[in-house]
């Protein structure tokens, strides 16, 4: 089986920064794109930042220049730096792992079970 758990999170101030990091663990073949979402009150889940196996990254333009989004695939892990953050950036964030547990696995989504984010004005 999978495990996703991530970590970081929390209170902070408008201007500040947060990282948020997640790590998958169990029985894995491999990892393709692993990303961050957004879900805030009312809203829809959004894609907040990609990051592929060769370390493309794509970025929202809601945060572009101030997210940075970076993997590292000896430890099957994805971090996400925020910097300036803005009131609006408050939402849970949830990280996203597509991959395959064994070789012969269709490849699937695996979700970490999302963590607070609260940027205060």
């Amino acid at each position: 089986q999978v495990q996703v758990v991530e970590s970081g999170g929390g209170l902070v101030q408008a201007g500040g920064s947060l990282r948020l990091s997640c790590a998958a663990s169990g029985t894995i073949f491999v990892i393709n794109d692993m990303a961050w979402y957004r879900q805030a009150p009312g809203k829809q889940r959004e894609l907040v930042a990609t990051v592929t196996t060769g370390g493309a990254a794509n970025y929202a333009d809601s945060v572009k220049g101030r997210f940075t989004i970076s993997r590292d695939n000896a430890k099957n892990t994805v971090v996400l730096q925020m910097n300036s953050l803005k009131p609006e950036d408050t939402a849970v964030y949830y990280c996203n792992f597509r991959l395959r547990p064994a070789r012969t696995s269709r490849e699937d989504d695996y979700w970490g079970q999302g963590t607070q984010v609260t940027v205060s004005s």
